[in-house]
């Protein structure tokens, strides 16, 4: 009877923390610790079994209770308790190594994007600034060409400086686009997509919007991305293209029902300079893309409901949820 009266106790006392040492090995297999630092986390708890067993073991010596089995219960409670505060403390050891390894990591990314943003607007502003000049020179010879003949082929030439003042624009626009979000409101989301699609020729292009929501973001910013949007549809789905922003769990998508955009093109369409439009600069996507991920969202490609291309934007939060 006094060995099962002993064995519910020693059973009692050890349940919450083989409860313990359970739930840590659930936890661990369902975390996001990266399994290097499993290693670490089996030492604490063999080394905490160890050292209060260890402990332990000097008392048992000291102080024998008389019999063996209460000293084995004594030691199988010392070890449940040294295994349970040993892996207790190396999940907390590797949440905070892994944590400290995400900030040092976000801080390099952080550093690497400030200082591509650097680099990228001292060059736009180099080429801004060594382009425009003899661009308006150009364009004042132009003028008073002009006004002596009447030739095609300074039609020709106005539309070359038309395009090089159009690649100048959207450098810039490209170079300020990376940076960081300051200015940020409450935007209702039909409302912006009103005022983007009036300020693009559409030509005969059509919208159908199914969103009704606030967010949070800078409004010029959003503006940047929906009308760069919109075009990126006209000019590759032509002037009767139709265009659908619908809702999605955590944000919203833009979709067309174009010509689409290939899967295996659809990395590359965010690259600066690509283009499969002979008139468009290959920076509107870039830019967009830049933006969004200066809000801190997410941006895809993938296939349109009608055939076309669909650009999903997600991380969005919801103000009126």
């Amino acid at each position: 009877m006094l060995l099962s009266d002993n064995f519910v106790f020693s059973l009692i006392t050890n349940l919450p923390f083989l409860l313990v040492i359970g739930y840590a090995g659930y936890w661990l297999d369902k975390s996001e610790l990266t399994v290097e630092r499993y290693p670490r986390i089996g030492k604490w708890f063999a080394g905490g079994i160890a050292g209060f067993l260890g402990i332990n073991a000097i008392m048992i010596a000291v102080w024998p209770t008389g019999a063996t089995y209460n000293d084995i219960m004594w030691g199988l409670f010392a070890a449940t308790v040294g295994g349970a505060g040993g892996i207790t403390m190396g999940l907390f050891e590797a949440r905070a190594i892994e944590r400290a390894i995400a900030a040092e990591r976000q801080a390099m990314e952080r550093t690497r994007i400030e200082e591509r943003n650097d680099r990228l607007e001292a060059f736009a502003g180099i080429v801004s600034h060594d382009l425009r000049n003899p661009l308006n020179v150009a364009s004042g010879h132009l003028a008073l060409e002009r006004e002596k003949n009447d030739s095609e082929h300074l039609d020709s030439i106005a539309d070359a400086h038309d395009r090089m003042e159009t690649l100048i624009e959207d450098l810039l626009r490209l170079a300020r686009s990376g940076q960081d979000i300051e200015n940020v409101e409450q935007i209702r989301l039909p409302e912006i997509l009103k005022m983007s699609w009036e300020n693009v020729a559409t030509a005969n292009a059509t919208i159908e919007t199914d969103v009704d929501q606030t967010i949070r973001a800078d409004r010029n910013r959003l503006r940047q991305v929906l009308e760069n949007l919109i075009r990126n549809s006209v000019e590759h789905g032509g002037e009767n293209v139709t265009v659908t922003v619908g809702r999605l769990d955590d944000g919203f998508y833009f979709e067309d029902d174009g010509p689409g955009i290939p899967p295996d093109d659809r990395e590359r369409a965010f690259d600066a300079g690509y283009s499969t439009s002979e008139g468009g600069t290959g920076f509107g996507l870039s830019i967009v893309k830049q933006i969004v991920e200066a809000h801190e969202w997410t941006i895809e490609i993938t296939d349109g409901t009608d055939g076309g291309v669909r650009f999903e934007i997600t991380n969005v939060r919801f103000v009126d949820e």
